[in-house]
Formats: structure tokens, C-alpha cells, sequence
């Protein structure tokens, strides 16, 4: 039965909390609770039961195998970043396109997408190449708005080559197979690397000057390149270019291949990652303290979303005791809009979430609301799944809150201080279109999604 009144102040609390600033894993605690409560009967001994299903779920969550997957695919991506190799590789495909328009843009596409791999978490990939491409960039006469639109935009594209947290995030919640999501990824992450590749080079090729090429961006150019005492484009050598590609190459195929090809689980194979991510970090020099900072860290990074997990897990049971997940299943079903309608619908609430709150939460709050409705109105699980992740994405590209585009500000605060965030978002504009693009392409033709897991799985 539908309790509607406790459906509704569950909603309300749940954002009403999230607004003024509470944590959302403690808002969807507090809001489970006081649904488990009211629902059970709003007495004293319904306190027990909010208790009971509290321990239980928690219980339920973390001692499944599949969750220690996130922690160790963040240690790899812990080892291989500050191994330095990212680094590395990024300016060593800067120099390979050397003579194409805009080459440190498509690095920086290119070099996303390794990194993405690295941390399968877009806001990371952000903070980092706005440290690692921004300096490159400005140095090299680029138009600052176009750098940091590149960076933001092209950090969209952690949430689809694998192994992205999103993916298993979305797997656990949704009860789908993370190695089908990993290998659904690959084929909409090269299609949208290439749309996004493809859009650089054009620009570049339309205003020449924004990419530092002209007199005038090559005399800013040179003058910023005196002011650091660096005119040193070239600064990493071949062989540790190919010694930092090799062994990002190598967990790749070890990793991803593995888990393809039947070797070992996921869990398995993010431990294979992690082990091989630490052999690479001592071979670029790596230091026994930085190797604990690095596991440290993974701790501190991991264990919210762990916690994300549980009480997200609770607040689902909750809405289901009350009702409300069927009620807005019936809801969009029953409204008579077609499935292109629904997904609309969809879409627009994940860009509304994106405004305030990151992909994780909005992925917590929908996935196992909205991917039920999906599969009943014809979409592919699978295909939805991936629509879903880059929409959520994009949501971090809207303004005016788009969390991707302050994390690329407040990186480059020391380095560009007086940068307006507004133009950050007018440059990024042109990639959130991209993936609109790209979502469309994937509903009109799923096989890109699918065809890799009916192949592989």
C-alpha cells in the first residue's frame, strides 16, 4: 500500500536536509529512519525496528565481496597517479602531435581518458589535469577559456572507460554484472573521446588563435613561457614516455582482460590492478612513506562511499516499505508518454541533480528507481545503464552549480586566481552538447552499448 503522507515527508526531509548542508549520507540515514519508524507504527518499539533493519542492511552491504572492488581499484589509481606515469604519457602525446592544431587539447582529451582509468571518478580526473594540462596550456599561448573548457569537459569521460566507481556503484545498486558495465563502457567512451576530439580540432582549425597559433598567441606565448624561466617543451624523455605508457598499457589489458575473459572477478582483478599499479610506482621511484600516504588516502576516499552505499540501500528499503518506488514506476508508466518522453523526463532530473549534488548521491538517489522503469518501457538494462552515467555526468557540466567546473576553478586558484567561473561554463558548453549527442546516438542505437557484453559475457 502506498503511504503516500510518509512517501512525501521523506522526500521533503531528504532534500530539505541535503539544502542546508547535511551530508547526504547522513540525510538519507536520518530520513530512513524516521520512514522505518513511521511506517512500523511510530512507538517505542518501533525504535527496534529501525535499529534491525539498520544493522541488517549495513551487514548485507559491506560483507559483500563485490564491495572491497571500489577501494582497490582506487588504490591502482592511487599507485599509477602518483607514480607520476599520467603525467608522463600526457606530455609524451603532446609531443607525438606535435604538428596538429590544438595538440595539447587532444592530449588532453587523450590523456583524460588514460587518466580516467586511473581514477574512475570524473572530479579527480578534473582536479588533476587542471594542475597537469591548465600550466602546459598557458604556457603554449591557449585561450584560458578553451583550455579549462577542455579539461572540464573532457574529465566527463571518467565515468565510462572502465574500471569506473559509477559503473560498480550503479552494478551494486542495481544488481547488474560490473564486468558487463566495464565492457559496456569501452565503445560509447571511444565514441565520445572521438566526438570530443573531433570538436577540438575543428575549433582549432576555425580560431587558430585560441590554441596559441598567430603572432599574437605565439608572442603571449613566449612571454608567459619567460616569466616561469621555462621554454622547455619537451620535458619528459622517450624512455620514461614508454616505461609510463607500457605499464598503464600493461594494467589495462591485465586488469580488463581478466575480468573479460573469465580470469578472475572484478574484485579480483581490482586487486591485480592494485598490485600492479604498486610494482609500477617503485619502478618510477616510488617511496615506502608515499606508498602509505597513497593507501591512507584510498581510506579516507573510499570509506564515505562505503557509507554513501549503506544508507542508500536503507533509504530504497524504506521507499519500498512505503510504496513510493512503485507509485512513481505507475507514475511514468501509466502517464502515457512515450519511452522517449521518459527518458526526457529522466535526463532532466539527473541535470537538476547535477546543479547540487555529485554523481555518487545522484546515482544513490535514482538509479534503482529509474533503471527498473526503463526496462519495462523497452530500453536494454544494460544500454540505460550508460545513457544514465553520462547524463549524471553532463549534469556536472549545468550551470550554475555544476560541480565539475568549480572543482576546475578551485584547482587552478593558485595558478590563475582572477579566472571567472561563468566562462569556464560558456567554454564547457560545447562538450555537455557533445554528450547530449552521444546520449542520443546510444538510445537511437543500443548495439554500441551492448555489443561488447553479448560478446564477451
Amino acid at each position: 500500500m502506498f503511504e503516500v503522507n510518509t512517501a512525501v515527508l521523506l522526500i521533503v526531509s531528504l532534500v530539505g536536509l541535503v539544502a542546508i548542508g547535511v551530508h547526504i549520507a547522513i540525510a538519507l540515514g536520518i530520513t530512513s529512519a524516521l520512514g522505518i519508524w513511521l511506517v512500523t507504527g511510530a512507538d517505542a518499539y518501533a525504535f527496534g525496528t529501525v535499529q534491525t533493519m539498520l544493522a541488517a542492511t549495513a551487514y548485507e552491504a559491506i560483507r559483500a565481496y563485490v564491495f572491497a572492488v571500489i577501494p582497490l581499484f582506487m588504490l591502482m589509481g592511487e599507485f599509477i597517479g602518483k607514480s607520476g606515469s599520467v603525467t608522463d604519457v600526457y606530455r609524451g602525446i603532446n609531443r607525438l602531435l606535435k604538428r596538429i592544431p590544438g595538440r595539447l587539447a587532444i592530449a588532453t582529451v587523450v590523456g583524460n581518458a588514460l587518466f580516467s582509468f586511473v581514477t574512475g571518478v570524473s572530479i579527480a580526473s578534473a582536479a588533476a589535469f587542471s594542475r597537469i594540462a591548465y600550466p602546459e596550456m598557458k604556457r603554449f599561448g591557449y585561450h584560458r577559456g578553451f583550455a579549462l573548457g577542455s579539461i572540464a569537459g573532457s574529465s566527463c569521460l571518467g565515468m565510462l572507460i572502465p574500471p569506473s566507481v559509477l559503473m560498480i556503484v550503479w552494478g551494486i545498486l542495481t544488481e547488474q554484472s560490473i564486468g558487463q558495465l566495464f565492457a559496456a563502457g569501452v565503445l560509447p567512451g571511444l565514441l565520445l573521446a572521438a566526438l570530443f576530439i573531433v570538436y577540438v580540432f575543428g575549433f582549432a582549425l576555425l580560431k587558430p588563435e585560441a590554441v596559441g597559433i598567430g603572432a599574437e598567441a605565439e608572442k603571449a606565448a613566449a612571454a608567459a613561457r619567460a616569466e616561469i624561466g621555462d621554454d622547455n617543451e619537451d620535458d619528459v624523455s622517450t624512455v620514461q614516455f614508454l616505461i609510463s605508457l607500457a605499464g598503464i598499457v600493461l594494467v589495462v589489458v591485465a586488469v580488463l582482460g581478466g575480468i573479460w575473459f573469465g580470469i578472475f572477478t572484478p574484485t579480483e582483478g581490482a586487486g591485480a590492478g592494485a598490485l600492479i599499479g604498486l610494482a609500477l610506482a617503485l619502478i618510477k621511484g616510488m617511496r615506502f612513506k608515499e606508498i602509505i600516504d597513497s593507501i591512507l588516502s584510498v581510506g579516507r576516499t573510499s570509506a564515505p562511499i562505503l557509507l554513501l552505499l549503506v544508507t542508500a540501500a536503507l533509504y530504497s528499503r524504506t521507499l519500498a516499505m512505503t510504496g513510493m518506488a512503485n507509485a512513481i514506476e505507475s507514475l511514468f508508466i501509466g502517464s502515457g508518454m512515450t519511452s522517449w518522453m521518459i527518458i526526457t523526463v529522466m535526463v532532466l532530473v539527473w541535470f537538476a541533480l547535477g546543479m547540487i549534488i555529485d554523481s555518487i548521491s545522484i546515482m544513490l538517489l535514482t538509479a534503482a528507481i529509474f533503471a527498473p522503469i526503463a526496462v519495462k518501457i523497452g530500453y536494454d538494462p544494460i544500454a540505460f545503464a550508460i545513457i544514465g552515467i553520462i547524463a549524471i555526468e553532463a549534469g556536472l557540466l549545468t550551470p550554475p552549480f555544476g560541480l565539475l567546473v568549480y572543482t576546475v576553478k578551485s584547482s587552478i586558484q593558485e595558478i590563475d586566481p582572477d579566472m571567472n567561473v561563468m566562462t569556464i561554463f560558456k567554454s564547457s558548453t560545447p562538450f555537455w552538447v557533445i554528450m547530449l549527442i552521444a546520449m542520443v546516438i546510444i538510445a537511437t542505437f543500443p548495439e554500441i552499448a551492448t555489443y561488447l557484453p553479448s560478446l564477451l559475457f
